[in-house]
């Protein structure tokens, strides 16, 4: 599946007061990623390891020709990494660019693309995290859980990581 940030059908000022997340879920938590940053939705089971790398680079993939970074989001965001990184398992992959380079973030599952009302925008609550509030930029209460939204560029910023 591959999404288009630039859709040409949108009038200009026509969703101004609305933000739209591509979802996906880490565990049981529903994490919002901006939808003009995702490229695309995959799954792959071709990783290749890179020795010495940071625990949260699970390696390095093909797509369509290109080197993409595969980043484990589980592990980016303090969770356990899965027990399926084996060769040839397939895992599921959100597709970014971050700074002139390709990342793959690989995540538990995604789900669908959601229009939200800026108004339901909130930002973080204090007590979460500093992990994950270096990580965030915002929540969404919805009626029976909580959208947190990614701040991809921390997310991707390896030097952020290193620092964590």
């Amino acid at each position: 599946m591959t999404l288009r940030s630039d859709d040409s059908d949108t009038v200009p000022g026509q969703f101004e007061a609305s933000l739209d997340y591509v979802t996906v879920r880490i565990e049981k938590q529903l994490l919002g990623l901006p939808i003009g940053r995702v490229r695309d939705v995959f799954m792959t089971n071709r990783i290749t390891i890179v020795p010495g790398s940071p625990a949260d680079i699970v390696g390095l993939l093909n797509l369509r020709g290109r080197v993409v970074t595969a980043l484990c989001l589980r592990r980016r965001l303090g969770y356990p990494p899965p027990p399926r990184f084996q060769k040839g398992t397939e895992l599921t992959a959100v597709g970014l660019d971050h700074q002139g380079e390709a990342y793959a973030l690989i995540v538990d599952s995604v789900g669908e693309v959601m229009r939200l009302d800026h108004g339901t925008l909130e930002p973080l609550p204090g007590h979460l995290d500093r992990s994950w509030s270096a990580l965030a930029t915002g929540v969404h209460r919805l009626p029976d859980q909580l959208l947190v939204v990614l701040d991809l560029d921390a997310v991707l910023d390896l030097d952020l990581q290193a620092a964590a």
